[in-house]
């Protein structure tokens, strides 16, 4: 995946751009990831854990998008479970201390989380699309189209990170801090141009392509419900979208950016020593800012659902009757009023009642 070549954050550039006497520096990363981290980890893990209860249990599904919403509230789940470790190798200043295994598995699921969750994204807006622009065509789908979208893309992205799972990513640093780096074997000269088509095929079909998609969608719904009278469901597509548009500019936009100027510091196409120090600095930001988006994909959940069940999602809540009211046949008005309480057995119907 884009981004996998590099550190997530070594203190002191060590690689290619050392021959040309560039020493990049970003001490203030250790406190930042830490911090960023216990958050995404605190509410990212109450929020999707929820999501993952209401939406298979509990909220009255109105569309099959919501098996989309159910696998991006599982691999957030899975990766802020792993959030720990990670947590644990910045409070020790990058000093990795679980093991092979452990280092592969937390990789793999950061850079799984970040594409899935654009592919998941980019699925839902194409939904929304057909079912507001091709209504005819939308009832016409079924669920099994869903778990067979959902399938391909867990094959296409474990298969895509097969190279990271089955290699060697856990990387010893002998040096003066003695210290053990993680996801950090590709930061050799020959690395990184090894890894260059990885990287760009994955910034290209991993965001580029879906984003655009994204971006096309919204309009085009718009236009038409513009057209039509508005909807609660044509509303609510609209509304979809408009949230997984702040998402990806807030989150995964920045992180891509900074991650193309990255690559081009790397392959020494940027030399200037501050621009080339400031993109150091800016992808421990994103890096970490990224993973932000563990804690707004619930946001789509409760605010594209219509069921107020959202609220109120106990099954023990108490619930009043509706009110049945008498009306006088010759007046046009109420002429009593009463709610039914809750009685033992099965009630026999009145005449005059609607």
């Amino acid at each position: 995946m884009a981004g996998a070549s590099w550190a997530e954050g070594v203190p002191i550039e060590t690689s290619a751009n050392t021959s040309s006497g560039l020493r990049l520096e970003a001490d203030f990363q250790f406190p930042l990831f830490t911090v960023i981290y216990s958050i995404v980890f605190v509410l990212g893990l109450v929020e999707n854990v929820l999501a993952l209860y209401l939406l298979a249990c509990r909220v009255e599904h109105t569309s099959h998008s919501y098996v989309y919403m159910m696998n991006l509230a599982l691999v957030d789940t899975l990766f802020v479970c792993v959030l720990p470790f990670k947590i644990h190798y910045h409070l020790n200043r990058n000093n990795w201390l679980f093991g092979d295994v452990a280092c592969r598995l937390t990789g793999t699921l950061y850079y799984i989380n970040i594409y899935l969750s654009i592919a998941f994204f980019t699925c839902i807006c194409v939904d929304r699309y057909i079912a507001v622009l091709h209504p005819f065509t939308y009832i016409q789908i079924r669920v099994g189209h869903y778990v067979a979208v959902v399938t391909v893309l867990w094959v296409v992205a474990l298969s895509v990170m097969a190279p990271l799972i089955l290699g060697g990513p856990l990387h010893s640093n002998s040096g003066v801090s003695n210290t053990t780096t993680c996801f950090e074997n590709f930061t050799t000269s020959s690395g990184i141009y090894r890894m260059a088509p990885y990287n760009i095929l994955a910034l290209l079909f991993g965001f580029v392509i879906p984003f655009s998609i994204i971006l096309i969608s919204y309009p085009l719904i718009a236009k038409r419900i513009s057209r039509t009278k508005r909807s609660v469901r044509k509303r609510r597509a609209l509304r979809t979208i408009y949230i997984i548009l702040v998402i990806c500019t807030l989150c995964f936009l920045p992180y891509h950016l900074t991650h193309l100027l990255h690559f081009l510091m790397r392959v020494q196409v940027i030399q200037n020593k501050s621009f080339a120090s400031f993109i150091y600095k800016m992808r421990r930001v994103t890096l970490a800012l990224v993973s932000f988006n563990c804690c707004l994909n619930p946001l789509l959940y409760y605010f594209t659902s219509c069921s107020k069940r959202w609220l109120f999602s106990c099954p023990l809540r108490f619930r009043s009757k509706v009110v049945y009211t008498i009306c006088d046949q010759q007046r046009g008005e109420a002429t009593s009023g009463y709610k039914l309480q809750h009685r033992a057995g099965p009630k026999p119907p009145r005449d005059g009642t609607n």
